[in-house]
């Protein structure tokens, strides 16, 4: 026999007007959300440019690929590029260095319809950042505090304020997503916030802002197939900002630490291999020769576990942490080795400069199929984001030639000639020489971690 039982529950307190039973009303939120949007719209402007012509290559712009050289009506005339916050009262202007990258005549808009042009204070390619500074002294200038995105937390609210689509100073609203992401292959430091607040082309260089109106990001990239917003945006961190921001300003550069170490990630594998009960740390696998490694006591198989105490997740985390070190320092590095934990200390460098043209001496010279190459290092590692140990890097290219036609890149790592690895430029030339003849060549490149094979045809050019 079944018998029904029925449960009273107790019925829900009256609340006043908008509030549950329990924290604040939406109605509370909602004015919160007016107040921070009141308070941060006025520190983020408009920048418009006139673009210098480019030649033909690729670039990604908002997590979008897209190819340059090939929009006459853009060049010479002042565009809307993006979005920048206002640093301070004095008037100096963050952006990412994609939106004014080989741009001139920078004019940033206020809120208010004011306009000022802007002298380039200094870039940073490797962040995606770029500080700029009105030439004049305006009054009124609204300023955001920076907060510490390193507090942040995944379900935080968030405030996106830009220019999307050249709709000026547009506010969308959503949470964290996530943070510390990396290895998206769009700076060579990368710790992005993740958002789902509506970001577009026009957003980038914008401010990414906490319910209590401080900034906690700039707004750089999205992933998109179609150049709209799908809810996943990328923010740089208040924090990463922050350092560069301060030594642009000052500096007019971005001096990083350097250990000089040939590190990757570990995997089951490789930690089942090394006897490491863990899966998180960077491993050792080269050293560089006259670098601050080789004056320590660190050795090729070493897994770095911590620097100065902070646990690595990944060879790219410790990149990032080295480079916020002062060079002339040392840091505390725990390792993993035959089965022990050791402690060392290692003099911090400086990062090889990879900014500025590069000459081309005798050996550097474009080859007959139109490019440059040298021989994969620490410098270049960094430079073109490459996990590899060796192979030949393309550094130039020349327009029109066989290999450009074909879609070789700078920064490409050419590990095969016709199916022949060339983990040098020695046997990269050797393999050349043997098959000058030969009017069709196939090789084997790798860029952003992908093998893909190309057909080079040979020819006047």
């Amino acid at each position: 026999m079944l018998m029904a039982v029925l449960i009273a529950l107790p019925a829900p307190s009256k609340a006043p007007d908008g509030q549950g039973p329990k924290g604040p009303s939406l109605k509370d939120l909602n004015e919160t959300l007016i107040e921070v949007s009141k308070k941060a719209t006025p520190a983020v402007v408009n920048i418009s440019a006139v673009r210098d012509p480019q030649p033909h290559g690729y670039e990604t712009i908002e997590g979008k690929k897209t190819k340059t050289g090939e929009v006459p009506r853009a060049i010479g005339k002042r565009t809307s590029r993006g979005s920048g916050v206002i640093f301070n009262a004095k008037g100096y202007i963050i952006t990412n260095n994609h939106v004014i990258k080989d741009t001139r005549d920078i004019i940033i808009t206020l809120p208010d319809k004011r306009e000022f042009p802007c002298a380039l204070v200094g870039t940073d390619p490797a962040s995606d950042i770029a500080v700029l500074k009105i030439e004049t002294s305006p009054e009124g200038l609204s300023a955001l505090k920076t907060g510490d995105s390193d507090k942040m937390r995944v379900g935080e609210i968030v405030i996106a304020i830009g220019n999307p689509f050249g709709f000026s100073h547009t506010v969308t609203m959503g949470i964290v997503s996530a943070t510390g992401r990396r290895n998206m292959g769009l700076a060579d430091y990368e710790d992005y916030i993740q958002t789902d607040a509506a970001i577009n082309p026009g957003n980038s260089g914008g401010a990414l802002v906490n319910i209590r109106g401080e900034l906690i990001g700039i707004n750089t990239a999205i992933y998109s197939r179609g150049g709209g917003s799908l809810g996943i945006g990328f923010a740089i961190p208040s924090n990463m900002v922050k350092q560069v921001v301060e030594e642009l300003i000052s500096e007019g550069k971005v001096v990083r630490g350097w250990l000089g170490v040939y590190i990757q990630d570990m995997t089951r594998e490789m930690s089942r291999s090394f006897r490491y009960e863990g899966e998180s740390g960077a491993l050792v696998s080269d050293i560089m020769k006259s670098s601050p490694a080789e004056k320590s006591d660190i050795r090729v198989g070493d897994i770095i576990m911590k620097l100065d105490e902070k646990e690595i997740h990944d060879a790219a985390q410790l990149r990032r942490l080295a480079a916020r070190k002062k060079p002339g320092t040392s840091a505390k590095v725990t390792v993993f080795r035959d089965g022990k934990t050791l402690d060392l200390t290692m003099p911090i460098g400086v990062l090889p400069d990879r900014q500025g043209p590069e000459k081309i001496t005798i050996a550097e010279r474009y080859d007959d199929i139109g490019i440059t190459v040298k021989d994969l290092n620490e410098e270049l590692a960094y430079r073109y984001r490459i996990s590899d140990q060796s192979g030949v890097v393309a550094t130039k290219l020349k327009e029109g030639s066989p290999a450009s036609l074909a879609g070789v890149r700078v920064g490409d790592l050419v590990r095969e000639v016709e199916r022949k690895p060339v983990p040098g430029t020695k046997e990269y030339r050797s393999v050349m020489a043997e098959h000058a003849d030969k009017k069709r060549l196939l090789m084997l490149i790798k860029r952003a971690g992908v093998n893909k094979y190309v057909i080079l045809r040979r020819g006047d050019y």
